[in-house]
């Protein structure tokens, strides 16, 4: 049998090959469409994020970036920390804070409420209201906790410190326990104050954190 392999059948064949070329040619500028974006991260706290007596650069927003970044996530860390500020302040400013688009939110506050005797009812009704709101905004959360004082009693110390897991638990959301784990009470990690890390201290609470990050991240499928 014999086949005719003229001229028609080449014009085919060059006919396909240019069309393949074509469709690699508009193919070419949408490979970087399946790369990862960008993560808005808020953190929502007071002095201990907003990185209070310490250098920018050193601040836990942007050692936290940085630390993303070296594990290969695209993330840009919002520093939404006011010195000072307690859960009903953190409460009161949260929507004006949302105005920045956060992909997802920690919130690591409280540790103001404590040192002032706040009665824990209040506290814990300021963090159901914060959580409540980024519930309704589908934002997923990673919840920095921290401890009170021993010096305000035992019955203090036990109410207030149930508050973090038992909200995490009502709300779904990711726990990490507390916020200066590993920096607290050590004078080496801390300003002269010792009650804030110095930038030694924010590397080693970014360490440990930055593994629930990313989990949560993960989880959120961003």
């Amino acid at each position: 049998m014999r086949y005719d392999v003229g001229p028609p059948y080449f014009n085919s064949v060059a006919s396909v090959l240019r069309l393949l070329l074509l469709i690699v040619s508009l193919a070419g500028p949408l490979q970087g469409a399946g790369a990862a974006e960008t993560v808005r991260i808020m953190a929502l706290g007071d002095s201990l994020t907003a990185g209070f007596g310490l250098a920018a650069a050193d601040s836990f927003p942007v050692q936290l970036e940085r630390a993303l970044k070296a594990r290969g996530v695209p993330a840009e860390v919002l520093n939404a920390g006011v010195s000072g500020d307690t859960t009903a302040g953190g409460l009161a400013r949260l929507d004006w804070a949302l105005a920045e688009r956060p992909d997802l939110v920690i919130v690591a506050l409280g540790a103001n409420d404590s040192l002032r005797g706040v009665d824990p009812a209040v506290t814990r009704a300021n963090l159901a209201a914060i959580l409540e709101k980024l519930r309704t905004r589908d934002l997923p959360v990673l919840l920095a906790g921290t401890y009170a004082p021993p010096n305000l009693g035992r019955a203090y110390e036990t109410a207030f410190n149930g508050i973090y897991p038992e909200l995490a638990d009502k709300y779904g959301v990711l726990l990490y326990p507390f916020f200066l784990e590993g920096v607290a009470i050590d004078p080496a990690l801390n300003q002269a104050d010792g009650l804030h890390p110095n930038a030694r201290g924010v590397a080693v609470i970014v360490k440990r954190i930055t593994p629930y990050v990313i989990r949560l991240i993960e989880q959120s499928g961003l």
